[in-house]
């Protein structure tokens, strides 16, 4: 079991707890939540609570979380495109569709099963039995570079540096609209107020984002564009370039439900992941090339 403890702020006041914690952990669901509140596993000042509680300021939230039970990972080889692997790291190009560990409705052919097979359970295990090795993670139809911790004190290493905000991440994006000049968007991000499996500018309850982004060409109707992540909030790309007006080509939740190029997801590459090695201390740097149905929509767009 997890537990984690943390003090109500005055921003936070007057919320429900539900809603409290569905903002401290984005990635677990407002039901499974729920569920933990019923089952006394949250605490208000040691005393247990209902779902409907509206935190005061100084409350001192503690919720515990259960082991998460093996779902019986079987490794498969799924022929993983390995840019780079030492006895610390690998470093994996992962394909468009490859969800990256388990989930409800995933429990098969994930990037865990794969790097379980590759690195015969040589993995760190800090992130639990569903996440071995797994310090990050990009969405399932975003493609490109992906790190694998294979010990404890590498994903150590790789998670302080991005809780610093340290790690190089740039992406490569293809956006609706015309941009012709670089910019910065800083907006919070957090759960969607409404729909609980999004995630929206926030400025109340989001966690603080920025996202610089490079022109790199304009087309007659759209912009292919550079992202680059000082901060890592999840959907932080998408959800962003949507706010300025530019979401990005193919993504159906945060842009157009009609999408031209019969795409399958948002136009999204992870192209460099940068950081400081865990055992040399020294900065590495690795790019993914971009994937052919991309390359094939930019000379489609030219």
């Amino acid at each position: 079991m997890t537990k984690t403890d943390f003090v109500i702020t005055q921003e936070q006041a007057n919320i429900r707890i539900d809603k409290v914690l569905a903002e401290y952990f984005p990635d677990k669901t407002r039901s499974y939540l729920q569920k933990l509140i019923k089952e006394e596993a949250v605490f208000i000042n040691q005393n247990a609570v209902k779902s409907n509680y509206k935190v005061q300021l100084g409350d001192l939230l503690e919720i515990t979380f259960p082991e998460e039970k093996s779902l019986n990972l079987e490794p498969e080889d799924l022929n993983l495109d390995i840019i780079y692997e030492d006895s610390d790291i690998l470093i994996v190009n992962k394909p468009k569709g490859m969800v990256v560990h388990p989930s409800a409705g995933h429990d098969e052919h994930t990037l865990v099963h794969g790097i379980l097979h590759h690195c015969q359970g040589q993995l760190s295990g800090i992130n639990g039995v569903l996440r071995p090795g797994i310090v990050h993670r990009i969405d399932k139809d975003t493609t490109g570079v992906l790190v694998v911790c294979k010990n404890d004190k590498a994903h150590q290493s790789l998670a302080a540096q991005l809780k610093e905000h340290s790690i190089t991440r740039k992406y490569r994006a293809i956006v609706f609209g015309q941009l012709w000049e670089d910019g910065t968007i800083e907006g919070s991000i957090g759960r969607h107020p409404v729909d609980r499996k999004k995630m929206a500018i926030n400025e109340r309850n989001g966690k603080h984002a920025v996202t610089h982004y490079h022109v790199i060409e304009t087309f007659s109707k759209y912009t292919y564009v550079e992202c680059q992540l000082e901060t890592g909030r999840t959907h932080q790309i998408r959800v962003h370039m949507s706010s300025i007006g530019h979401p990005l080509l193919g993504d159906t939740i945060y842009g157009r439900q009609k999408q031209p190029f019969s795409l399958d997801g948002q136009t999204l590459h992870a192209m460099t992941l940068g950081f400081i090695h865990p055992s040399t201390n020294e900065y590495v740097e690795f790019q993914a090339p971009l994937p052919d149905y991309f390359q094939e929509l930019l000379r489609k767009l030219r």
